[in-house]
């Protein structure tokens, strides 16, 4: 098993470790297998929530014997100081610790969120409260998709650890804030590897490579693991057989060969990630640059956001879109793009109907 140093909390974390984002989808002998086979083969770090059902129930009742064998991370979505110290209380009882190694503030992902948590009785006060009291090891935070909240996170010298999305399909932070977050020594956390469970093949129809029994998967882990500004990644796991493949990927890790990653390009060209019930765009940049100075890939992106994300980040896609000039409907249908795609997109069409969804700020939360 590989273990990287995360950051300046100096914890030695297993490269691939448990995402307990998924517990609630099953059972708890089945929740109970999963976490002590992956004690087992090594991963010491089990990231979950207040806001993930009964994920930190079942890992109470599975592992809370185990304590010492394992890094403990849980996040709070409250903004103020009663609220978090409300989840804190409750994360505890639930996971049957006194305290956790890592406590998160969860989803600070716009400037208004981020002064509430950082203000006057905000939650970052019951963050150090909770520190000084023992209940709490390291504090540290969560983004999706701000970039300038994801700098004053890194810069203000509050924080630890940084949690962000990163995988073939979504490495726009990469360029900037990875290695930022390497220079200010903040370990870097990465959910959404596989893109929600998006980048997989169906069970019935799993295709073995790039080192594992799923190509997908293990081709997406090790791309990001690949990242030398990454320390951990924490895919959600609900089956024995993905903890164990997953855990196989880092007895060693071997990074992926410049080979390997034309092939993972590929695989998820052939595959068709879906964007809105169609094919996904994959960001490759292939399409670019339009005659008419569309950013495609920027367009799908934040159209993907807006079509899947929860209520209360959709609002991400729609700030993502107003940014961009010109945005879609100043494509002319000229069709350059069309032989670029390596997914064999209907960028046009697809342009046009994301405009529509796009511009309709009303439909934000």
């Amino acid at each position: 098993m590989e273990y990287r140093r995360l950051g300046k909390t100096e914890l030695q974390v297993s490269a691939v470790s448990y995402g307990a984002i998924k517990l609630p989808k099953i059972s708890e002998e089945e929740a109970a297998a999963c976490l002590n086979r992956a004690l087992d083969l090594g991963i010491n770090y089990i990231d979950t929530a207040r806001g993930y059902g009964d994920s930190e129930r079942k890992i109470g009742l599975a592992v809370s014997d185990r304590r010492d064998e394992f890094y403990l991370a849980t996040k709070t979505p409250s903004r103020d100081y009663d609220g978090a110290m409300g989840d804190l209380d409750t994360s505890l009882s639930e996971l049957q610790t006194s305290y956790v190694d890592v406590w998160q503030l969860h989803t600070v992902s716009n400037e208004r969120t981020w002064q509430q948590v950082m203000g006057t009785g905000g939650a970052l006060e019951a963050a150090r409260e909770a520190q000084d009291q023992g209940m709490v090891r390291h504090v540290s935070i969560t983004i999706h998709r701000s970039l300038d909240v994801m700098r004053k996170a890194i810069n203000c010298g509050e924080f630890e650890t940084i949690m962000l999305c990163y995988s073939p399909l979504d490495s726009e932070n990469v360029a900037e804030i990875l290695p930022l977050a390497r220079e200010h020594d903040l370990g870097t956390i990465i959910m959404k590897a596989l893109s929600g469970g998006q980048i997989s093949y169906p069970k019935e129809a799993r295709q073995p490579g790039l080192g594992g029994p799923d190509a997908l998967v293990a081709g997406s882990l090790r791309w990001v693991l690949s990242d030398p500004n990454v320390d951990v990644v924490i895919p959600g796991m609900q089956a024995v057989h993905e903890v164990e493949e997953n855990a196989a990927l880092v007895e060693p890790f071997d990074p992926l060969s410049d080979a390997e990653r034309e092939e993972l390009v590929q695989r998820l060209a052939e595959r068709g990630m879906s964007y809105r019930y169609r094919q996904q765009c994959l960001r490759c940049g292939y399409c670019q640059p339009c005659p008419e100075g569309v950013n495609v890939p920027e367009v799908f992106k934040a159209a993907q956001i807006v079509a899947n994300y929860p209520d209360d980040l959709r609002y991400l896609g729609y700030e993502i879109y107003e940014g961009l000039e010109p945005q879609a409907d100043a494509c002319v249908g000229c069709g350059e793009c069309l032989e670029k795609c390596p997914v064999g997109l209907d960028i046009p069409t697809l342009l046009e109907e994301a405009h529509e969804l796009l511009s309709v700020r009303s439909q934000a939360v």
